[in-house]
């Protein structure tokens, strides 16, 4: 596996991480309807295209398995493909976003036990939560800094 950080954002690369995206989004975000993945998914293109900093794990074959994007201190996005979940890809990319960006805080949502127990177990405690999402849904947000 290799991560590269990215500038040059291709359509073919967006079309790329759009699908990491909506694999991983399908196995871990249970509380989501099909409306919600739908018109969220619509979103994430301008949010990849959005973040000052994109890195993207690859497997040898050149293939995608997941990526992260920050602004400044805030981790804004990490996704892995549902099938490297497990695999080292997720902390690979977070130890990058913090070691090589300084990455110190994010947000997540609750309803996501297991994304708040990775990043716990990668040394991040909750200091505060709102009760929508940055869009203002109903889908609480945990907000966590880094503590080592």
């Amino acid at each position: 596996m290799d991560i590269t950080d990215i500038r040059d954002r291709t359509p073919e690369l967006v079309e790329a991480l759009l699908g990491v995206w909506e694999r991983s989004v399908r196995a871990t975000h249970d509380f989501l309807t099909e409306e919600d993945v739908t018109r969220i998914r619509g979103y994430v293109p301008q949010a990849i295209g959005g973040v000052g900093r994109l890195a993207v794990a690859r497997a040898d074959d050149g293939r995608a398995l997941g990526f992260a994007g920050a602004n400044g201190t805030m981790l804004e996005m990490l996704f892995v493909n549902a099938g490297e979940r497990g695999t080292g890809v997720g902390s690979a990319l977070l130890r990058h976003a913090i070691g090589d960006w300084g990455v110190s805080e994010l947000t997540v949502n609750e309803q996501n036990p297991q994304a708040v127990g990775f990043y716990e177990h990668m040394g991040f405690v909750t200091f505060g939560r709102s009760e929508t999402d940055d869009a203002g849904e109903p889908f609480p947000l945990l907000h966590m800094r880094l503590t080592r």
